[in-house]
């Protein structure tokens, strides 16, 4: 079933469980050893918007694609391989020339340490003048995507409008046609400073976000998006953001303590239909991998709703995927649905502490 205050296209009625714009990059994994002095990384694909197209597909089995821009080489066809892996569709993939030294259209870089103990996690972006950088109004036929083949769950995010002035733009096209079709957006603030170091800060973030939240139904995160602080409760910060954009169907965001690079407390909390919901806490959740919980809590978020899941279902779908997505490396959750509900219902000490 759905519910009044968020109507969804049935299932297997269009192309597209989900559809998630954004740039998809290399991480670089150097295991236990630290980016100044390893010799070897493993290396994965990732993306605030993509991690969810990925979940939804593999832990989900939702069909999802990805609209982004890689370079005409090898290292945009790795990432063209791993995204196939990783069962997401690349037919909406813009494929740029490269120009032989990459002054234009890289793909971005990400070299991140997991952390341990006293020492937390480290990320070094190397991501400047990137393909996905570069897209603009006009780049994308969104007629065909949500006209054409049409979508239920559109995602986008703050990380890949803050690549540059033109993506920021395709942001706001992106969610207009989206609305537009009549499919659910959802948009994660993800605000990082070092995007915006440059042009403008924080308070440049949050107006665009002021600009693009009119079109949004499903907001991930809420501080950085009312005009007023909330004083760093994020009751008040959702409670802000409904009051100033009152299309905002629902808001749902994570909560995190770090006690160490390992040990977090960790819980979730969702505003649906004029009500809170607080999900499950896990006190001293054991962490092995930070990056990627947030998506994969916007992407539990997105299936329950999808799948005609209540709210406070929901929520508790989320936290328990976010959790799991941290026991393991690489940007991207390696959990499976059945993994996710045993966690929701398990009274096992090793899942809490």
């Amino acid at each position: 079933m759905t519910y009044p205050f968020l109507p969804i296209k049935p299932a297997g009625s269009v192309r597209w469980d989900v559809a998630a714009l954004g740039e998809v990059m290399l991480r670089f994994d150097p295991g236990e050893g630290r980016i100044r002095n390893s010799r070897q990384f493993q290396v994965w694909e990732g993306g605030g918007e993509y991690n969810l197209a990925r979940a939804a597909r593999k832990c989900f089995d939702l069909s999802s694609t990805v609209i982004t821009a890689l370079p005409r080489n090898d290292i945009g066809w790795l990432v063209e391989d791993c995204i196939s892996q990783g069962g997401v569709d690349g037919s909406h993939i813009l494929w740029r020339d490269f120009d032989g030294i990459g002054q234009e259209n890289r793909v971005g870089l990400n070299f991140v340490e997991r952390g341990f103990g006293l020492r937390p996690a480290l990320g070094v972006s190397d991501r400047g003048h990137s393909a996905a950088s570069t897209l603009k109004p006009g780049d994308v036929d969104w007629d065909r995507l949500f006209g054409e083949e049409g979508v239920r769950w559109f995602h986008t995010g703050g990380i890949f409008a803050a690549l540059s002035d033109s993506t920021a733009e395709l942001t706001v096209e992106a969610v207009t046609a989206a609305r537009k079709h009549g499919a659910v957006v959802s948009y994660d603030l993800n605000y990082r400073s070092s995007l915006w170091a440059s042009r403008g800060g924080s308070d440049a973030a949050r107006a665009l976000n002021r600009k693009i939240a009119p079109y949004v139904d499903v907001l991930l995160g809420a501080e950085g998006l009312g005009e007023a602080p909330s004083g760093g409760s994020p009751h008040a910060a959702i409670e802000s953001a409904v009051s100033d954009f009152p299309n905002l169907r629902v808001v749902a965001t994570t909560s995190r303590t770090a006690h160490t690079a390992n040990t977090n407390d960790w819980s979730a909390l969702i505003h649906a239909d004029g009500k809170f919901h607080l999900s499950r806490p896990r006190p001293g959740l054991a962490i092995f991998d930070r990056v990627g919980g947030g998506d994969a809590f916007a992407s539990g978020v997105c299936w329950a709703l999808l799948s005609g899941k209540d709210p406070a279902d929901a929520v508790e779908y989320g936290a328990a995927h976010g959790a799991l997505a941290m026991t393991t490396p690489g940007d991207a959750s390696m959990a499976r649905l059945t993994e996710i509900e045993q966690a929701i219902h398990s009274s096992n000490a090793s899942v809490t502490r």
